[in-house]
Order: structure tokens, then sequence, then C-alpha cells
């Protein structure tokens, strides 16, 4: 019973709800819901067409910023279809649209057209209405400095001319080309920029060592006596000393000094009396070989070699008694292979007579011949004492003789110099090429700043 009950009362309320939707439904609109109802639709259709010009803006700027010719002849076509319109009117119609002052000018045209003459253009005499006015800034009369060339001087392209008169063309009949306003010039295309590429310089040239080491030759002939001096002092005491580190013999700054220092100083400390012998002797050998150097004549012979060496050694007596060594010493510093006692003469002839071929003068420069007769000299190694002193002697009279500084190996190069006479020439060549062309920059350096100081002082 409650079951039936409850579907009963559930019965009557959903017929009751649809009694009070029925009613209101059937019950007839007021004024004021329906002005509601309007303005709803009015605010709606607001909407829409705020957001219709909204999208359409950015499209027509696009489009006029990418299709000026496009915009152009829309222009062109709405004028000539505005002018149609204008002389389909009835003559009175148009008379009272026109002002009074442009009578004159109708009746003229007007004149033309009825005597069947060819119409003159139009669209330059009638007035200009509001609608005619250019909107854009392309249609803007442009400056004198922006006006582009007479049309006499260009030649016309076919997209710059007219849409009527492109239509009459096309059609073949004599109808009357419209003229373009006054004011109303074609745009200009931009100006193509054509990017042509950068020259490309050749490198400099860099100077040949020979051309730098007789451009330091002529700067040094310049310099006062007193800088040649203290350069040529300066000179050897290195080359004394690194050429004297390189066979394990180290002097001291003061020992130098006291040793090259003129005349045979007196020596306190009887020990150091071989030391300075030493040094003097060397300084002799360089001299020899300046001397040989600049005697570009003299032939190059086997006596050059044993010279050298009775200057670093004179208790070998003279030139006629020097003796090569008779055995195969284990020396400490040089650990490859050594001639045989009984082929060092053969193989220094040999040496000499290469150098005084021709061909070899012919196809390798200096520093190559150089560094090969020492690196032969040092295979062969003759002497039984110095004969890395006398192969490097010997060397640099080679290369002065060919207008090039001395080759001074430096002491920390040392190892690296032993481990290249174990190996082939080329690796002696680089290091002989290399202490040549450090030898240029150091003079180099030093005239350099010796000629800012004196500018410096006179200035």
């Amino acid at each position: 019973m409650k079951a039936k009950a409850t579907r009963a009362k559930a019965t009557k309320k959903r017929v009751a709800k649809a009694r009070v939707t029925r009613a209101r439904v059937a019950k007839p609109r007021t004024a004021k819901t329906r002005a509601v109802a309007g303005r709803a639709r009015t605010a709606k259709a607001a909407k829409k067409r705020v957001a219709r010009a909204k999208a359409t803006k950015p499209r027509l700027a696009r489009v006029k910023a990418a299709k000026p010719r496009l915009v152009r002849r829309k222009v062109a076509a709405r004028s000539e279809r505005a002018l149609a319109a204008q002389a389909a009117e009835p003559t009175k119609l148009r008379k009272k649209k026109l002002r009074s002052d442009d009578e004159p000018r109708l009746k003229e045209k007007l004149k033309l057209r009825d005597g069947g003459e060819q119409a003159a253009p139009v669209e330059a005499e009638r007035p200009r209405r509001t609608s005619d006015k250019p909107q854009r800034a392309s249609d803007r009369p442009q400056r004198a400095s922006d006006r582009p060339q007479r049309a006499s001087d260009r030649p016309q392209r076919a997209s710059d001319r007219p849409v009527s008169e492109k239509k009459g063309l096309a059609k073949g009949k004599g109808a009357a080309s419209i003229e373009r306003r006054p004011g109303r010039v074609p745009l200009r295309e931009p100006p193509r920029i054509v990017t042509l590429p950068l020259p490309m310089l050749p490198p400099p040239r860099r100077a040949t060592i020979e051309e730098r080491s007789a451009l330091i030759e002529q700067r040094l002939n310049a310099q006062t006596e007193e800088f040649r001096r203290r350069y040529i002092e300066s000179l050897d005491m290195s080359w004394i000393y690194h050429d004297s580190a390189l066979e394990g013999v180290v002097y001291t700054f003061d020992e130098l000094r006291a040793a090259l220092s003129g005349p045979a100083p007196l020596v306190a400390d009887s020990s150091l009396q071989p030391t300075y012998d030493d040094i003097r002797r060397h300084k002799e050998a360089i001299a020899y070989v300046r001397e040989q150097g600049e005697n570009k004549r003299a032939p190059v012979t086997v006596d050059c070699v044993k010279k050298l060496y009775l200057i670093l050694h004179p208790e070998e007596g003279d030139i006629k008694t020097v003796k090569y060594r008779k055995d195969i010493p284990q020396h400490r510093l040089y650990f490859h292979e050594y001639a045989p006692p009984d082929k060092i003469a053969y193989k220094v002839r040999q040496i000499i007579d290469w150098l005084n071929d021709p061909e070899t003068r012919k196809t390798r420069n200096g520093i190559r011949i150089a560094a090969r007769a020492h690196y032969d000299l040092l295979r062969v190694y003759p002497f039984p004492n110095d004969s890395g002193k006398v192969a490097r002697l010997f060397m640099n009279m080679l290369l002065l003789r060919t207008g090039l500084p001395p080759s001074i190996i430096h002491s920390t190069e040392r190892q690296r110099y032993y481990e290249a006479l174990k190996g082939s020439a080329t690796t002696v060549l680089q290091m002989v090429q290399e202490s040549v062309e450090n030898a240029l920059a150091s003079v180099e350096k030093l005239l350099d700043e010796h000629e800012t100081r004196k500018r410096a002082f006179v200035s």
C-alpha cells in the first residue's frame, strides 16, 4: 500500500510540473520581453561584426603589402565602373549633381561625345568626390625627389598600363583609355640589391731567410761602431757558451767575460787557466769561420776542416802532420755509428767533393747544404776530440758563405740534437733551420728596440 501511495504522489508531482511548464510556454510575450530579446540579438550581431572586422583588417593589410599592383588594378576598375554609371545617367541629373563652375567643361565633353569623336579623358576633368580620395599612402602625391623618371626616359611595362587600356587592346576596339589621375603615380619597384663577393686579396708574401738576412746586414751597417762591437761580443759569448754546452762543458758568465776581454788576464787560480785557453781558442776558431765566410771565392777543401781542428788543438802540429783518429771511441754523448779509421780520409774527401759539385748548388739551398755537410761529417767523426765542434764550425762557415747568419743550436736542445744525429738528416736540417730563424728574430728584436730608443732620445 505504501508503494502505491508513493507512486501516486510522484505522478501527481509530474502532472503539476507539466501543467506549469505548459502555462509558461503558452504565456504571451510582453513588450519588455521582446525588447530584451532584441537587445540581445543586436549585441550578438555587433560582436560578430567586430570580430569579422578584426579578422579582415590584417588580411587586407597583408594583401596590400604583398600585391600593390592588384590593389591598383581594383581601384582603377572601381573608378571605371563609376564613370560608366555616370555616363549612363540622364544629362539633366548630371547637371544637377555638378557644380555651376563645371558646366562649360561638361558642355565641351557632351559636344565631343555627340559629334561622334573620340571621347576625351574624363577622369582628369570631373570633380573629385569624397569617395575618390586616396585612402592609402601609396595613392598620395609623392614629392619631387620621390617621383620616378618621365615616361619618355624609361620603357613602360605592360603591367604598369591602366586596366582600361589593357581591356581596349584585348578587345580590339577603339575605346578611349582613361588617363591616370594627376598625382596618381605608379609605385616603383624597390631596387634590387646585388651582393658582390669581396675581392680575395692575395696573402702578403713572406720574406725569405736570405732576404731577411740581407736586410739585417744593412740595418747593422747603418748603426754606430759601438753598437756593432757590443753586438759581436754578445754573439761570440752566446756562440761559445751554447756550442760548448752541447759537448757537456758549461762556462759561467764571469769566465767568458774574463777570457774574452782583451789580452790574457792574470789568473789567481791556476786551475782556471785551461778554461780560459779553451775559450780563447774557440773565439779564434769563430774568427777564422767569419774570415772564410766573407771570402766566398776561396775554395772549400779538406784543409779547412783540418785548420778548424788545429785552432782548437794547436798541440797537434800543422796541417801536414795532423792525423785522423786511429780507433773507434766509446763516446758518452754520440751514440751513432762511426766510420772505420781506414775510411775516414776517403769519406772526408767525398764530403768536400759533394760540396764543390755544381749540381749540388743548383738543387739545394744554403741551409740544406750546410746541414747535410754537418750531418755527414759527424757520421764520419774524423778526429779523436771535438769532432762535434769542428762539424758545427764548418757548417756555420758554409752558412756565412751564402749570406745567412750562423746556426747556434741552443743548449736546451741538447738531447734532441743527439737524437737527431742518430736519425736521418732531415731532422738535423729542421733543427738547423729553426736555429737560423731564431737568430734572425733575436737580431731583429734587438735592432727594433735600439732604433726605438734612438728615436725617443732624438725626439
